[in-house]
């Protein structure tokens, strides 16, 4: 891990592999207010303590210290983030961090539709939605009990509100959604709203529920997409005259993983440096302790992996995805 000073004086960090790490992801909290099959059992989870969740204040000061190193993007998710109290107090306090320059929020969108105004007035960027159904009983069957309705209300006031752009992230499923991939294309023609097809991944519950991955492959059979670059992450397509793009995440056909850019933070604490390895950092104990955060995050660095060997078979990460925060 290095640091080094940009032309325009910002100091940022490389990784030991060259890759220049920027992008915090923050799981606000592990809980949820629905039960997706692949991501939280039925029953529901155990309740952490509340003096082993980071508080808003701790997670600020990890945040300015991320800042103090280069990292300039931040995404919060969850579990499901907006079901954390005072959610828009602390997004107006990141927002105004000097150096954070992106913030952004994954949601499962239950709660979005009367909270979009209020986020985006705080100083809320962008939103990704989780989708993996346009089917109302599908989608009551994957989540537990959820009601689409809500997710698809939320969608549309958030682009009201200008959380734009805004994209809706679809796990895909063999036999359980890809009888849908035309649907969620159809969105894009619409709205200017980004599709992104992601592939499943060995995490918790996932490895063991009896979900069958197929490949993003799947999406470009057939079908006459122009390509239109990539993220980093996505590799993003376009149909004719369409509002939004269509996205591919393809973590285990396609490795990404040599422009990885991110640090995942839980909400117990712990500094992840790749979603599909089980290595953590403590940072939670450091901070509460009043040491040197800074040297934490660089340890972090330190053991972030060059790629992740899920794709063959050889490591499945323990903890599920709810409290990994995605």
């Amino acid at each position: 891990m290095v640091i080094h000073i940009t032309q325009d004086g910002v100091r940022g960090l490389k990784d030991d592999y060259g890759r220049e790490i920027d992008y915090l992801r923050i799981s606000v909290t592990d809980r949820c207010n629905l039960r997706c099959r692949y991501c939280m059992p039925e029953s529901g989870i155990d309740r952490v303590p509340r003096s082993e969740i980071l508080t808003f204040e701790e997670i600020l000061k990890i945040c300015r210290a991320a800042v103090g190193l280069g990292f300039r993007k931040f995404r919060l998710t969850g579990g499901e983030p907006l079901v954390r109290q005072g959610i828009p107090d602390f997004i107006k306090s990141l927002s105004e961090v000097d150096g954070a320059e992106d913030l952004a929020m994954t949601t499962n969108g239950i709660l979005l539709g009367g909270m979009a105004e209020q986020l985006k007035d705080a100083g809320l960027m962008r939103v990704n939605v989780s989708l993996d159904t346009l089917d109302p009983e599908k989608f009551k069957y994957m989540t537990r009990g959820g009601d689409i309705e809500r997710v698809l209300d939320g969608i549309k006031k958030a682009l009201c509100a200008g959380l734009y752009p805004v994209k809706i992230n679809t796990v895909l499923i063999k036999g359980f959604n890809d009888g849908e991939i035309d649907d969620f294309i159809g969105i894009t023609k619409l709205y200017p709203v980004d599709v992104r097809f992601i592939e499943l991944m060995p995490i918790g519950l996932a490895a063991g529920a009896g979900m069958d991955y197929i490949s993003c492959a799947a999406v470009l059979e057939g079908r006459d997409l122009i390509p239109v670059g990539d993220d980093g992450v996505a590799a993003y397509y376009r149909i004719e005259n369409a509002m939004g793009k269509v996205g591919l995440i393809r973590p285990m056909s396609c490795k990404f993983c040599s422009r990885c850019n991110r640090l995942r933070l839980t909400s117990d604490g712990r500094l992840k440096p790749c979603l599909l390895n089980d290595a953590e950092v403590d940072i939670k104990g450091p901070l509460r302790r009043g040491e040197d955060i800074s040297g934490i995050i660089r340890q972090a660095l330190n053991i972030k992996p060059r790629e992740h060997e899920a794709d063959a078979g050889v490591h499945i990460t323990s903890r599920d995805m709810n409290e990994i925060g995605g």
